[in-house]
């Protein structure tokens, strides 16, 4: 049996709770209906009768906007997390209903065609959808999920995931065309001992992408803090700063070249899923990329005929 009851399951219903979501993140009960298209009226009627349930004020109304209450300030996230587990109870069931279907995820400049075209090719009959994820995406896309298998660039915490290795790939340096270093054979980190690199907002990131510390216990340059990845770009191309990208980024856009670093670690390249996921499609998808993602072609190779079963 539920340890929760069934009156206050059943009377904190997820629709109130939503739109409660939605009017606390947006401050104001009118912008609020216009997003989830609905009149304002049937908004707050909704939200006062789950005042009511839970004997409690969530929301204070003013000419400036709407505010949380000390008790909608603690509700808020607590609500967040019931819809979150909602979807994610939702998704578990089809999964467990349905394992005909499959979501794979992609961090930028790491092609998966190759295994999906195989695990098409293998399961006629499968659903199987493709998705882009940001570079700090793929475990909160996963436990949410949003996606059943990611494939993405370490560093990445693999708590509740399993994690395999599909290839190694070469770290680059890259810089404007006009860079003193373009055109370089290869370069090292003393050659960037000045140069600033931006900052992510994730220190594992930071320590590997910026190589900080250094070996001789040196630290990396600051440059501006970035979040996207189109951010780092711009400022590169404005010649505000260089930044260590994996290999699969060569050819990113035409005002940016990059240049080998032979003399520092390599990235990995790995594919994720949940620990103990038992659709039938995730192993499947292991299989074909272990099998087909084998990393970009480097200089002077030429590519392998890909396998035949």
């Amino acid at each position: 049996m539920s340890d929760i009851p069934f009156a206050a399951a059943d009377d904190l219903g997820l629709r109130a709770v939503r739109l409660f979501v939605a009017v606390a993140e947006a401050r104001h009960f009118g912008r609020a209906a216009a997003g989830l298209h609905v009149s304002q009226p049937y908004l707050s009627q909704q939200i006062r009768a789950l005042e009511q349930r839970l004997g409690a004020r969530l929301l204070d109304r003013s000419p400036r906007g709407t505010s949380l209450t000390e008790a909608g300030e603690v509700f808020l996230p607590r609500a967040r997390a019931l819809l979150r587990s909602a979807v994610q109870a939702e998704a578990a069931a089809r999964a467990a209903a349905a394992p005909s279907r499959i979501t794979v995820g992609h961090t930028r400049h790491i092609d998966v065609e190759a295994a999906v075209r195989e695990l098409r090719r293998l399961h006629p009959d499968a659903e199987v959808h493709v998705v882009d994820l940001s570079w700090n995406e793929p475990r909160e896309a996963l436990l949410e999920r949003r996606v059943d298998a990611a494939v993405a660039r370490f560093p990445l915490t693999t708590d509740a995931l399993d994690v395999t290795v599909l290839y190694d790939e070469p770290r680059e340096l890259l810089v404007p065309l006009d860079h003193r270093l373009a055109g370089k054979e290869s370069a090292a980190l003393s050659d960037i001992a000045d140069e600033p690199l931006p900052k992510l907002p994730d220190p594992a990131w930071n320590a590997f992408w910026r190589i900080d510390p250094r070996p001789d216990g040196s630290h990396a340059p600051d440059g501006p803090a970035i979040e996207v990845l189109e951010d780092k770009l711009e400022l590169i191309a404005a010649g505000q700063a260089v930044a260590i990208v994996a290999a699969g980024f060569r050819g990113i856009r035409p005002d940016l070249t990059t240049i080998p670093l032979p003399d520092i670690e390599p990235s990995h390249v790995v594919l994720a899923t949940r620990t103990g996921d038992r659709n039938r499609l995730v192993e499947a998808f292991r299989k074909c990329a272990r099998r087909s993602l084998t990393g970009p072609p480097l200089p002077g190779s030429s590519p392998e005929a890909p396998p035949t079963s």
